[in-house]
């Protein structure tokens, strides 16, 4: 396994929220990969270690709970902070029970996302 642990990983199909996240995290000093195909996303975390996965909940091919339920499968303690257009109490519950460490409804407040991330992140 290619270990790249200062790595994070977002994964969302609108090339825009891609964009402007990986701008936003570089500004904190952060690192990305970026995948719009959650497939692909998942094959990368077969043979990487990530440090943190960034995750959308609705995208047309996989959505993002059966995203993290994968990554749960394929890597477990590989952290997940779950993000969405449409905030729905019970979608939220569903990624917090299956292990997501923070939910956040776009628009986000940057400070608070950043902060969420650090928090995610290996010490």
């Amino acid at each position: 396994m290619f270990d790249q642990p200062d790595i994070i990983c977002i994964v969302d199909d609108d090339a825009a929220v891609l964009k402007a996240l990986r701008r936003l995290l570089r500004s904190a000093g952060m690192q990305t990969i970026l995948f719009e195909d959650p497939r692909l996303f998942l094959q990368h975390a077969k043979d990487h270690l990530v440090a943190l996965a960034i995750i959308d909940i609705w995208m047309p091919e996989l959505n993002g709970l059966e995203v993290q339920r994968l990554l749960h499968e394929i890597a477990p303690s590989t952290p997940a902070i779950m993000m969405t257009g449409r905030n729905d109490p019970g979608t939220n519950r569903i990624a917090l029970a299956q292990g997501a460490v923070a939910f956040f409804a776009k628009p986000f407040d940057d400070t608070l996302f950043l902060e969420a991330i650090r928090g995610a992140l290996p010490a």
